[in-house]
């Protein structure tokens, strides 16, 4: 058996096992060449066991099962009889010391005895465990190919209509966790059979709607869309239109466009893939759009047109991130950093765009982060601009945030902001207590009312110690003050007077005033007749006569 290939053998096995023991019953064996001749008796085939076999060309009796089973020559004489070379010793067939008998051995773990149970196990073969397994995974086979269906049919519909993925909170206690888990909900409420495999009801094994999952669906939706449009294409010509697109993170992309006739004669216009690109120099361009031609067996050869609008605003990001990242080395290196984990992360500029406080405040904290880096960028642009009206425009911005008055503005938008945030944050929560709320107005109001009172000189401290980690020129603050672009002066007024008063004290007294206006004493003494309804410790609060004061 050991010739057979390992894969086959257990079928070679079987096949002798059903063809019975070679068992032929002769008239005449031969005689064996001794002083006393003996051969072979055919009754010894129902005497000792059915699966004793006789081999006429070697005038040997085997055991089949021993035979089939055995892997290995002994080393011990005579071992080998009834399996290897074959059993003729005729004079030790019968008495106490019958070979027959021994081979079989009382043992019912014996070599033999184990043979036996080897053959029984293999022609049963309802209990082998791969049919075992086929049996009970079949519904789970089914059950599978359901689930991934009710994902891949998800994922068709999402994105055939433009829609988002991932939901902010995809927990089971979320209201709404995204798009994708959303719609196999619904799904799985008009159809059993879905609902008992999907979401809670899916195994922890493979539950088929992780984001991995969801992308490894959608890598094939694209695979297939892009083999038709080659398909469609063909050896015909083909034009190309490349633009560029960013994602959330800012990187630059480079998107392909198709534009080609069909077999039907009708110009198609199809998006054909995506890809990262670190600038938007011509070589770039030209290498990233021939690899991706090269990729899927386009021959660069048959386009007949091109079009481009690459601009070059994630060039600047990824600028901005270079440059960060060898700040952030740089003062690593000097331990001006800590290290761990999540710390010195590289990210970009905030957008200051909406009407919230909240991300002018993440913008303004962002920029002061990522000063040196964006000097730099700034630098590089009035360069290698491509405009003259470009570098101009950067040249402006490059001084303006270099100058002191603007890292002055900076750092008390950054003071007052940072005050007034927790505020802001507070009152834009679905749920708030009025109590709460009146405490954080009047903290709010005190701490912007202490900034105007002790803080000027920490504030100053802290813009002179940022201006000289950048080397930005520091003002004369013991200079006669000089206003407008003619720079005339005023009498008795120097510059540490004007910042202070002019500046400092005037902008802290708007943002009181604006507090005053929509939290003054009316509104908060309206708000606290509202909490004393609060049915908390049974109206403890309430006052009948307060409330009959303002009727």
């Amino acid at each position: 058996m050991c010739n057979y290939p390992a894969n086959i053998r257990d079928e070679v096995r079987r096949a002798y096992l059903k063809a019975k023991p070679y068992q032929i019953r002769l008239s005449n064996y031969p005689f064996s060449r001794e002083k006393h001749p003996r051969c072979f008796q055919a009754f010894w085939f129902t005497q000792f066991s059915s699966w004793l076999e006789y081999s006429p060309t070697k005038d040997a009796a085997y055991y089949l099962p021993c035979y089939l089973f055995t892997m290995e020559r002994s080393r011990r004489p005579g071992c080998d009889a009834f399996t290897f070379t074959g059993f003729r010793n005729w004079k030790k067939s019968n008495g106490k010391n019958c070979a027959f008998l021994n081979h079989v051995g009382e043992d019912p773990c014996s070599p033999h005895n184990n043979a036996m149970k080897y053959c029984d196990d293999l022609l049963n073969e309802s209990v082998h465990i791969d049919k075992v397994m086929n049996v009970q995974s079949s519904e789970q086979i089914l059950n599978n190919r359901l689930w991934v269906k009710t994902s891949i049919d998800t994922v068709r519909w999402l994105t055939f209509q433009g829609c988002p993925f991932r939901g902010h909170d995809e927990t089971l206690q979320s209201k709404n966790r995204g798009n994708f888990l959303e719609m196999i909900r619904i799904l799985a409420s008009y159809n059993d059979k879905v609902a008992q495999i999907v979401l809670e009801n899916a195994p922890k094994s493979g539950k088929y709607n992780s984001p991995t999952i969801q992308n490894e669906i959608l890598h094939v939706i694209a695979s297939k869309v892009r083999s038709k449009i080659h398909e469609d294409i063909g050896d015909s010509k083909f034009f190309i239109i490349v633009d560029e697109s960013r994602d959330d993170s800012k990187r630059e992309q480079l998107a392909l466009v198709l534009r080609f006739v069909d077999n039907d004669g009708f110009i198609q216009e199809c998006f054909f893939d995506l890809s990262h690109v670190k600038d938007t120099a011509t070589l770039t361009l030209k290498n990233e759009i021939y690899a991706l031609l090269s990729r899927h067996c386009l021959d660069i050869q048959n386009i007949r047109g091109q079009g481009y609008d690459v601009s070059s605003l994630c060039k600047r990001n990824d600028k901005l991130r270079a440059a960060q990242a060898t700040e952030i080395a740089r003062m690593l290196a000097i331990d001006e950093l800590e290290t761990g984990i999540g710390a010195n992360q590289i990210g970009t500029l905030k957008r200051a765009g909406d009407s919230r406080w909240g991300p002018h405040f993440n913008y303004i904290c962002s920029l002061m982060r990522m000063f040196g880096p964006t000097c730099l960028v700034l630098e590089n642009i009035k360069e290698d601009g491509s405009t003259y009206l470009q570098r101009g425009d950067t040249n402006v911005a490059h001084k303006m945030i270099n100058s002191f008055e603007f890292i002055f503005s900076l750092h008390l938008m950054k003071e007052i902001m940072g005050i007034t945030d927790v505020l802001c944050q507070a009152l834009q929560q679905k749920s708030q207590d009025i109590s709460n709320a009146q405490n954080l107005v009047s903290t709010t109001k005190a701490l912007i009312q202490n900034l105007r009172v002790d803080g000027w000189d920490n504030f100053l401290e802290n813009v002179i110690g940022f201006s000289k980690i950048f080397e930005i020129d520091i003002l004369d603050l013991s200079a006669q003050f000089a206003e407008g672009r003619s720079r005339k002066k005023r009498d008795h007024v120097i510059e540490e007077h004007h910042y202070h008063f002019d500046i400092f004290n005037a902008t802290i007294d708007v943002q009181l005033q604006e507090l005053d206006n929509r939290f003054g004493e009316q509104p908060i003494e309206l708000l606290t007749l509202c909490s004393t309804l609060d049915p908390k410790d049974a109206f403890k609060s309430f006052n009948v006569d307060d409330i009959c004061h303002h009727v």
